[in-house]
Order: C-alpha cells, then sequence, then structure tokens
C-alpha cells in the first residue's frame, strides 16, 4: 500500500484515486446549520445530504457547525479539529465497498462546562436552524408521566441556572431569549432523533422548560420558531479499530471514520421559520404525513432491532448480521414482526409493512454492516419503551397477538442478570444498568418486580395477557436457556397459524 494521506483540506486532491472528495470550495461555504451531537449517525446522514447539496452548486450559505454538551464531545472536537472538520464515509454495499470524503461541516463550537460559547453562536444571525441528534434517551421524557421530566437533576439545575445550563435544552432557550432581545428572530429546532413525533417532543421540552424560566420568553418561542417532525433511517455502526483499518485500507489516515449501510431515507416536515436547504434536490421527501413514515421505521426497524439484538447478545452472536443468520432470532423477527406489529403500522406511499420487513430483512443480514449487537442493545430503558411497549398496546386494544413482544420483552430483563447464556459477565450496557441489574436479579424469583418499573412499563403491570405471557416467558428462559424458549414461541406461534 502507498503511503497513507493524513485527511485534511490540504491533502484532499492527494488522497488515492477512487475515493471521492468534495467538488465545490469549502472556503466560500457560510453557516446555517448548528448540529448538537455530531456523532457517526448524523455525519453519514444529515450532513451526507447536505454536502450532496453543495455538490450540485446549491446552499452554499448553510454549512454546519458541530456543538456537543458532554465531556466526550470535546474529544470528538478535538478529532475533527485536526482534519479541518472532514469525515471518510465508507459505504458497505455487499457489492462493494467505497469511500467519500465530506465537507459540509466548517466549524465545532468550543465544549464548556457552562456551555456560554454553545449559547453565543445559536444566538448569531447567520443560523437559521438548530438540529439535535441526543439519543432517544436525551429528551428528559417520563414515560409513566406520559411527558416531560420536570424534576430530573440536570433539568432542576438549568431551571436554576438559565444564564449557564448543562442541557442543550438550557442552552437553546438561552440562546433564544437573546435573539429575542436583539430583535434577531428565531431559528427552527430540528430533532433528528429516534422518537415519534420527536418535533413536537423537542417543542415540549423547549416551552416547559422556557415555561418555567421566563413565561413570555415561552410565548415567544412558540409563537415563531418552528419544530418539525422527521424520520431518519440509515443503518450506522460504531467505529472501533476495525473501522480505523479499513478507512487506512483506502489509503487515508482519519481518526473518525464513519461506516454506514447502502440505503438513506429522511422525511420531514416542511415547517422552518427562517428557510431551509433545498434538500428535495438531493432525495429528502418532505411530507405532512411524516408520523405514518416514522411509525412504519421505528416500530419495525427499530423496534425490530430490539427482537434481534437481545437473543443475539445472550447467544453471543456478535453482529446483527451473524444474529439473522441463526435461524430461531430470524424467525422471531420474522414472526412477531408479521403478527404483532405489521398489523398496526399505516402503508406509506410505495411501501406496504410486510414489504417493508423484507427490506428490513435484507439490510439487517447485510454482511458487510459489522453492526454489533451490543450497540444496538444498548440503552434498552429508552428503547424498549421507545419502539416495543407501543406495539403492546396497539394489540391489547385491538385483540391482536402479544406474545411474541412479551417474549423480547423477557429476553431483556434476562440480558440485564448481566450474564451471557454461557455464564460470562456483560458489561454495563445500559445509562441505568446497575439499577437494571438488581431489578432482574430480584425478578429471578419475582417476575413481577420487572414489570412494576412503572416508568418503562407505565400500566402494563395491571394488564393480566400481558403479565401472564411474560411472566411464562420469563420462566422458559430462566428454566430452559434463551433458544429453548425461542423454539417454544416458533412452535406455538405455527399451531395458532395453523388454527388461523
Amino acid at each position: 500500500m502507498d503511503e497513507l494521506k493524513s485527511l485534511n483540506a490540504s491533502t484532499l486532491s492527494a488522497l488515492p484515486d477512487g475515493v471521492r472528495v468534495p467538488g465545490y470550495d469549502r472556503s466560500k461555504l457560510t453557516a446555517g446549520i448548528l448540529h448538537v451531537g455530531l456523532g457517526n449517525f448524523h455525519r453519514a446522514h444529515q450532513a451526507w445530504y447536505l454536502h450532496r447539496l453543495f455538490e450540485q452548486g446549491e446552499g452554499h450559505d448553510w454549512a454546519i457547525v458541530g456543538a456537543g454538551v458532554r465531556a466526550p464531545d470535546a474529544i470528538q472536537r478535538e478529532k475533527l479539529q485536526k482534519q479541518d472538520w472532514l469525515t471518510t464515509l465508507i459505504e458497505l454495499d455487499p457489492s462493494g465497498r467505497s469511500a467519500e470524503v465530506v465537507g459540509s461541516m466548517i466549524d465545532f463550537v468550543p465544549v464548556d462546562e457552562d456551555n456560554a460559547a454553545l449559547i453565543a453562536r445559536m444566538a448569531q444571525p447567520d443560523i437559521r436552524i438548530v438540529s439535535l441528534t441526543v439519543t432517544e434517551g436525551g429528551y428528559y421524557l417520563n414515560p409513566s408521566a406520559g411527558g416531560f421530566d420536570a424534576e430530573h437533576p440536570d433539568i432542576q439545575y438549568d431551571l436554576s441556572n438559565p444564564a449557564a445550563p448543562k442541557t442543550v435544552f438550557g442552552a437553546m432557550i438561552a440562546a433564544l431569549q437573546r435573539r429575542r432581545d436583539s430583535g434577531i428572530g428565531p431559528f427552527t429546532c430540528m430533532s433528528c432523533d429516534n422518537l415519534q413525533g420527536n418535533g413536537a417532543i423537542l417543542k415540549n421540552t423547549l416551552l416547559s422548560m422556557a415555561t418555567m424560566i421566563d413565561p413570555e420568553l415561552a410565548t415567544w418561542i412558540e409563537s415563531e420558531c418552528s419544530f418539525p417532525n422527521s424520520m431518519v433511517d440509515c443503518i450506522v455502526p460504531a467505529t472501533g479499530l476495525a473501522e480505523l483499518a479499513l478507512v487506512r485500507s483506502f489509503g487515508i489516515d482519519d481518526d473518525a471514520p464513519v461506516t454506514h449501510e447502502n440505503f438513506r431515507q429522511w422525511v420531514i416536515e416542511d415547517d422552518f421559520c427562517a428557510g431551509r436547504p433545498a434538500w428535495e434536490n438531493v432525495g429528502v421527501t418532505f411530507s405532512n404525513d411524516v408520523h405514518v413514515y416514522e411509525a412504519m421505521k421505528l416500530r419495525i426497524l427499530n423496534g425490530g432491532h430490539q427482537i434481534v439484538a437481545m437473543p443475539g447478545e445472550l447467544l453471543r452472536l456478535n453482529t446483527i448480521d451473524q444474529a439473522m443468520a441463526h435461524p430461531l432470532v430470524k424467525g422471531l423477527l420474522k414472526n412477531v414482526v408479521t403478527e404483532e406489529i405489521a398489523p398496526h403500522v399505516q402503508s406509506v406511499p410505495c411501501m406496504e409493512p410486510l414489504d417493508y420487513l423484507d427490506l428490513i430483512d435484507t439490510r439487517f443480514s447485510n454482511p458487510e454492516i459489522k453492526d454489533t449487537t451490543r450497540r444496538v442493545a444498548f440503552d434498552g430503558s429508552s428503547r424498549q419503551p421507545g419502539f416495543l411497549l407501543p406495539a403492546v398496546w396497539d394489540g391489547l386494544r385491538s385483540g391482536t397477538p402479544i406474545d411474541g413482544l412479551a417474549l423480547s420483552s423477557a429476553l431483556w430483563c434476562r440480558y440485564c442478570e448481566g450474564t451471557f447464556e454461557d455464564g460470562s459477565p456483560i458489561e454495563p450496557n445500559d445509562p441505568n444498568w446497575s439499577e437494571l441489574q438488581a431489578i432482574a436479579l430480584s425478578a429471578q424469583k419475582d417476575p413481577m418486580q420487572w414489570l412494576e418499573q412503572k416508568h418503562i412499563y407505565g400500566d402494563l403491570s395491571d394488564q393480566p395477557e400481558f403479565t401472564n405471557a411474560f411472566c411464562y416467558w420469563h420462566r422458559v428462559i430462566g428454566q430452559d436457556g434463551v433458544e429453548e424458549a425461542l423454539k417454544d414461541f416458533l412452535a406455538r406461534d405455527e399451531v395458532r397459524l395453523s388454527f388461523g
């Protein structure tokens, strides 16, 4: 292999043949979007769409300024700064890999504890959209209460220190206050996280906090800002040693590369109070029915990920494609989605729910995507109630089966006990791991203790159809193991289907 080329603005023209580089003059880009959460997903998805628009000679005043509110964000900033904010994207297509350098990001706000730099940058008039990927668990939601958790210590801190907040939401409110007071005007607040109604959730979070800080400001935010709902979709594995080696195989020395599948989708409500890029010119769908698209994606893809990841992890199947190659895990996904999730999912233009399941089967089975079951199983305390439990309620209301969903919940409980099927320990894999593990171990004697976590299950602990199914599968898993439980479920499902 030829000598590696360090990735930065001065080396773009010297990168190996076959690596696609920006065809636009990055020195002439100006900021329009501030994005909080510069993880792999954002750089493979939203940043890529904007990069493609720039390639067409459009929207050069909409470049991205990165930002973060956590200590690790400072490490990410340092990595990207050395690369002049460039990222190598590697597409993992089964027919062949390809590499592309994305240049739509032009800066990254310094990360400081009081978020002073972030607030100041959001308050500047060139920023017209503030977008977020802060994970499903980052919105301070209380499922049992059905909304915003105002009692969370981070929120309480921000309410007491509105000029120096800890959270991105407190920082957004402080910036919007400055913009209102100076006459600059509002910006669009755009969530790009996997939450159904993510724009509405972001709006509720900001307005709830703002009302407690300054009711007049809250009224101004509600009347002037916009909060479009959006649906985002692309499988983007975490970056580890294998990904670092992969980018170097292309001849590029990049400390923050991103791998991704050969599929992307972005559906957004066209509700932008201060303008927007012409994303429709690069394949983004604008729709007033985003909730239909996001319901299909969240229930079948994100819910499907949870269905596959828990047994996959317990059986030491390290990647999602390996889990899909296991006939029992694959059968669980197909049966639960077909019988228990898809009946409650509406069709979208050109796509029926079961056709989408076929697409998901292909995507999950892509051998080039080394997406770990551990990554997908992370933060079950947010993802299980976000992606699977709504389908349980749909089934209870309509009288459709919920047995497989109860099994999936029991598998998550078993995972939180902290050991694989072979008895080796599972490293903590949830922000609330210690609490979950303690309850999961107690549930070995009394499974109902697991379901009595009201902040996760709400009133499902009062629904005998669900609790009886959960306790049955919890007992089978504990006595006979994961594979026997899966065999039992698939056999029961075949019998039920044969009798209609």
